[in-house]
């Protein structure tokens, strides 16, 4: 009885201080009588409508969170309490275009307690100069020119995973097969790891990293989020020893500067001379490899099972991928040229994210009060923004329960309709390395199998990325040309 009570004491007693934080900010924040607030509610004490919101996450509809909340308040903003903070929801284009546009003037970046606990020096958790000094460290290996020296890499491990995971089998799981390939990239490309054991032990750590993402953070035994911290520490151990032994390796010449993201990070340094602390660079490869693998296999989950359902858009994404293979020679890997020709592809893999977006939005915070649609948000209050809020709206997208690539023809959808990889001065900077990934395993995964979806109607939840709740399985027909 003794012991027990030494490991439940302190467990119930954190949980009372975090109560006492939760309600004296909700109160210090949520009470504003002289202004005119958004229309909506705050909820419950402490927990305000985040088990609401989480619940339709679990569900894959987070946009009906949004939707209810829209009808019955105001199509333009409403406030809610999500995670122990008041916040205000934007919604459709104009929302969008508010927030993208407004960073580092009204508003600035946010993220619920969680993620900023678990991703720390990263860039997730810089504001001003110094994100921009960040960002624009990160967006000199991860922009397009760069990016096409590791093309014919990335074809190569593409080939090379369907050989081993997809050839010679009549059924497969598509999402946690999917996420071998992406992590194989992501961990080749920014780190050099290229062995599959190491690989694979490095993969489920991420999984538990990955599962505490979004939630109350309580660092507790048994719960999401100290899973979690644990996975995340020992992922920064085995950064930080490549890292030590990376460089040695550039001193003594057995390393290029050039070779990956930590190479490039190690030997760059911003405009003032400075270069980035060893936590700063080990965060943010942990950002990235997390960012860079798992978004992407949500996106080809979901692009396989849109193949699978439409015949018809497959085989116009297969025309185009043989056309492409045709002028080349045999055994003649992508170049960034060829990946420019996969325009219809790219179309389709843009209306799967229009449709089922990866990622259900992210948040911000208010730096000063500020008006918004008439309405007053106060200093300090959470911000978000929801994907499905525009990707869905039919004044923006016609028969927008429709999958129509030639959406994406031309000039477009409206600017800020479209926001997968959000937008402004904070749009994901892994876009580019995201489009190349996807569309070099369309490539290849096309013109050697058919399948067809073992459950038609399986459905997908937010954990916190869309993914099929039995792992979505395919039956494999190989093609031959």
């Amino acid at each position: 009885m003794e012991v027990t009570n030494l490991v439940v004491l302190p467990a119930v007693l954190a949980f009372f201080v975090l109560c006492l934080y939760f309600i004296t900010k909700v109160v210090r924040l949520g009470k504003h009588p002289n202004l005119n607030l958004p229309p909506g509610r705050l909820g419950w004490p402490i927990v305000g409508e985040t088990f609401d919101f989480m619940r339709t996450m679990n569900e894959g509809n987070v946009l009906r969170f949004i939707q209810e909340r829209v009808e019955k308040y105001d199509a333009r903003v409403f406030k809610t309490s999500m995670f122990g903070d008041p916040v205000v929801v934007f919604c459709g284009p104009a929302g969008n275009k508010f927030l993208f546009s407004n960073e580092n003037k009204n508003v600035q970046v946010w993220w619920p307690s969680s993620v900023r606990k678990l991703l720390r020096l990263s860039l997730v958790n810089k504001v001003g100069d110094e994100a921009k000094m960040v960002r624009r460290l990160l967006m000199s290996f991860l922009n397009a020119e760069t990016l096409r020296n590791y093309l014919p890499k990335m074809d190569s491990i593409a080939q090379r995973h369907i050989d081993t995971y997809w050839e010679g089998k009549e059924q497969v799981f598509v999402y946690p097969i999917v996420q071998l390939y992406t992590f194989e990239l992501a961990c080749c490309l920014f780190l050099s790891i290229e062995d599959s054991d190491h690989i694979s032990k490095l993969s489920l750590k991420f999984d538990e990293f990955l599962k505490g993402m979004i939630g109350f953070p309580l660092n507790i035994p048994g719960t999401r989020f100290h899973r979690a911290m644990k996975a995340a520490d020992a992922i920064r151990k085995e950064i930080r020893m490549i890292l030590k032994k990376r460089k040695v390796d550039l001193e003594e010449k057995r390393a290029s500067a050039t070779q990956d993201l930590l190479s490039h990070m190690l030997v760059t340094s911003d405009p003032s001379g400075r270069f980035t602390t060893e936590m700063e660079i080990i965060d943010n490869i942990l950002l990235l490899l997390f960012a860079g693998h798992d978004t992407s296999r949500s996106v080809l989950s979901l692009v396989m099972k849109y193949l699978g359902q439409l015949p018809h858009v497959f085989e116009h994404v297969l025309k185009e991928q043989l056309e492409i293979s045709q002028g080349k020679e045999a055994g003649q890997l992508l170049q960034l040229e060829d990946v420019q020709k996969m325009k219809y592809s790219w179309n389709v893999a843009s209306e799967v994210m229009r449709l089922s977006p990866p990622v259900s939005g992210a948040y911000r915070e208010a730096k000063e009060d500020f008006t918004y649609a008439d309405y007053n948000i106060p200093k300090g209050w959470k911000l978000h923004w929801n994907t499905g809020s525009s990707h869905e709206d039919p004044a923006l997208f016609s028969n927008p329960e429709t999958f129509d690539a030639s959406r994406f023809e031309g000039a477009g959808p409206t600017p800020f309709s479209y926001v997968p990889f959000g937008g402004g001065p904070r749009m994901c900077l892994g876009q580019e390395f995201a489009r190349l990934e996807i569309l070099v395993f369309m490539h290849n995964i096309v013109k050697r199998f058919k399948w067809d979806l073992v459950i038609p109607d399986e459905k997908f939840k937010y954990d916190p990325l869309l993914e099929p709740v039995k792992g979505l399985a395919i039956r494999l027909h190989p093609s031959h040309f």
